[in-house]
């Protein structure tokens, strides 16, 4: 007789759940130039964005049939690719990385993916001495996944910086469940607690949390 250990034993409605999780995972398609791009981010150590929440990327940005988007931590282009995936044709993504091997990665992942040159903009430097230098009121879409500590000051820009009706869109603001745990008060965790809240709390904005990968938190300008 097999001998099924407490710690390994699943009720049904967890079971079931566990199920629909790994549906839902599994919904998306990734092509081969995503994949191959992910496969580089994780090798040079910039975990990408899932393949769920970058499904949620290409879907926002075609909702808003977006022409401008702003992204911040390009990584390897993971989730440029998915941005670009769902925005217009003639839409031109701004990418900001302090990692000069990170923005070479991406540049490849988008020459694979036959996107012309003029649909991306990247920018070498630290997020917060780029972000002022862009236009109030010029963007449609602004994806944040960078320095979780900087989360609140990303918020104050990427507010500023959206159209009504445009959107932010947090990642991994569950920080691997972190901030669901009062015990937790690392820097990042905090901030990142601390975005959440202000995203709730902003009367400017309409949001919701999803709970997609490692959590995404969207939001839209009124």
């Amino acid at each position: 007789m097999r001998v099924v250990h407490p710690q390994t034993r699943r009720s049904p409605l967890t079971s079931h759940l566990v199920t629909l999780r790994e549906y839902v995972d599994g919904y998306p398609a990734e092509d081969e130039v995503i994949s191959a791009a992910r496969a580089r981010g994780t090798e040079l150590g910039c975990v990408p964005i899932g393949v769920t929440g970058g499904a949620a990327l290409r879907f926002l940005a075609a909702s808003l049939q977006a022409r401008a988007v702003v992204e911040i931590g390009t990584g390897a282009g993971v989730s440029g690719l998915w941005l670009l995936g769902g925005m217009a044709r003639d839409g031109v993504l701004t990418s900001i990385d302090v990692e000069p091997e990170h923005q070479r990665v991406a540049r490849q992942a988008f020459a694979d993916a036959r996107i012309g040159p003029s649909r991306t903009r990247l920018i070498m430097g630290q997020a917060l001495d780029v972000l002022p230098r862009l236009t109030d009121g010029g963007y449609d879409l602004v994806f944040v996944d960078a320095a979780k500590q900087e989360y609140p000051r990303y918020l104050e820009h990427g507010v500023r910086m959206l159209r009504p009706g445009g959107v932010i869109a947090f990642d991994n603001v569950f920080w691997k469940g972190k901030v669901a745990d009062p015990a937790e008060r690392d820097a990042e965790t905090q901030a990142i607690r601390e975005t959440n809240r202000a995203v709730r709390e902003d009367d400017r904005l309409v949001s919701i949390m999803l709970p997609v990968g490692d959590g995404l938190l969207v939001a839209a300008k009124r």
